[in-house]
């Protein structure tokens, strides 16, 4: 068993901290980048230019951000976020939604790619190999910040978080968050494994979107979240939908 005591700050530069948590997103932001922008010099995807490329992830990563944020003050703990409206803004402490950051990046992207008529699949079936990797970093940023906690347990490798007690006694709980992170690995493998064979456009993306949906729904019957409809969670409910639909899109797909 283990007891949680990992500072969450990496660098401290006076009233300037670097967290884990936000240098992961920059460094996934930053990889989407590098690649859309490798693809546009080699004319690997029609009307996608380098200028392009900057417009559509400076926008990206507001919306992501916004979509993120919102789903998670909405949807996941609007208590303690009304109770706490100064938090809202402060994303550096953890609390994005990965949900509503691929809703919002999705919606974002469909519409850059309509204006520039560029295919959307095309850029959708590059982005989640990386997205899947640094979905698997963000979630070991998570077990650093010591959030999403899993439930209680008393497995070997069960982890105390924040000191938590209870009757006099440590509480050990699942780390959740180190199940995610091996969901997200397992789902970067597999897309890794598929990219080099010929595939229709967009089967990358709806594989990522089914197996990420079912897999979550499944890893988060070990971690705390707050159930709304017959015992499953906003989480899990989202899931599902995710994995239904990437299912329907890629047995249609498979059809053509």
């Amino acid at each position: 068993m283990f007891i949680h005591n990992i500072n969450p700050v990496l660098v401290s530069l006076g009233p300037l901290q670097i967290r884990y948590y936000g240098l992961v997103y920059v460094i996934g932001f930053l990889l989407a980048h590098f690649i859309l922008i490798k693809l546009a010099e080699k004319k690997k995807i029609q009307n996608l230019t380098k200028e392009r490329v900057e417009n559509y992830i400076i926008f990206l990563i507001l919306f992501v951000l916004i979509g993120a944020r919102l789903f998670e003050v909405l949807l996941w703990e609007p208590s303690y976020y009304f109770a706490n409206p100064s938090e809202i803004i402060k994303v550096w402490h953890g609390g994005l939604s990965f949900h509503g950051g691929l809703v919002f990046g999705v919606l974002w992207t469909i519409w850059y790619c309509r204006k520039y008529k560029i295919k959307f699949f095309q850029i959708a079936d590059i982005l989640v190999i990386p997205m899947a990797i640094m979905l698997f970093f963000g979630r070991i940023a998570n077990f650093i910040n010591g959030e999403l906690w899993g439930t209680v347990t008393n497995a070997p490798w069960a982890v105390n978080f924040n000191h938590e007690t209870a009757a006099g006694e440590l509480v050990y709980r699942h780390p959740s968050q180190l199940y995610e992170a091996l969901k997200n690995l397992f789902i970067f493998g597999v897309l890794f494994g598929l990219k080099k064979k010929k595939l229709p456009d967009g089967f990358l993306f709806w594989m990522f979107v089914a197996l990420y949906g079912y897999l979550r729904f499944i890893v988060n019957f070990w971690r705390v979240d707050v159930p709304i409809v017959f015992g499953f969670s906003v989480g899990q409910i989202m899931s599902l939908v995710m994995g239904i639909a990437g299912t329907i899109m890629l047995v249609k797909l498979w059809r053509k």
